[in-house]
């Protein structure tokens, strides 16, 4: 969507939605391209844009995830061939956390969070005995708590189900048990 906003702009030399009534993309139907740019046009939304354009400047740190459009799922899937064996939750972690072809966090927060919920999970479970691919609990502590209604990691939901079924079909696909 932002790359038809962004060429709607760009070919009426305008800023204001409403002059983009007519260079929707082909792919939408009019009256919806037409009630978005109403919507764009409004007070509301221009100040919650302006807002989001000055968080990403104040805080560059925050805006560096490395997955992009691509799902916790697809990571997942991949990660599942790659391994020839169903990922943890750390490796999805790590995955999508870490820069592209290096082994540095993409933030410090990012980092911070994985040391200590390996800390947690190493205090936690004593050697020899087996750990859960996720502790919830200790990753939640990790992560300081949920801000916002959400948990780091986790994106916007608290519930683990969603986070561990995006990996359980690998995990059946090479014959483990959940």
């Amino acid at each position: 969507m932002w790359e038809a906003r962004d060429k709607a702009m760009k070919t009426t030399g305008s800023r204001d939605p409403t002059a983009w009534l007519d260079y929707g993309p082909v792919w939408l139907r009019r009256d919806y391209w037409e009630s978005l740019c109403h919507r764009w046009a409004t007070g509301p939304w221009q100040e919650r844009s302006q807002a989001a354009k000055r968080n990403r400047v104040a805080h560059p740190e925050k805006n560096v995830h490395t997955s992009g459009f691509v799902s916790y799922a697809t990571h997942s899937q991949k990660l599942c061939h790659e391994l020839e064996r169903a990922p943890t939750f750390r490796e999805l972690f790590d995955r999508t956390h870490k820069r592209k072809g290096a082994d540095d966090y993409v933030s410090k927060s990012a980092h911070t969070i994985a040391e200590t919920y390996d800390r947690t999970m190493a205090d936690r479970y004593a050697e020899g005995t087996p750990q859960p691919d996720l502790d919830p609990e200790a990753w939640v502590d990790a992560a300081g708590g949920p801000r916002k209604g959400r948990v780091y990691g986790f994106g916007d939901n608290l519930d683990t189900t969603l986070v561990l079924s995006s990996y359980a079909s690998c995990r059946v696909l090479w014959g483990q048990v959940l």
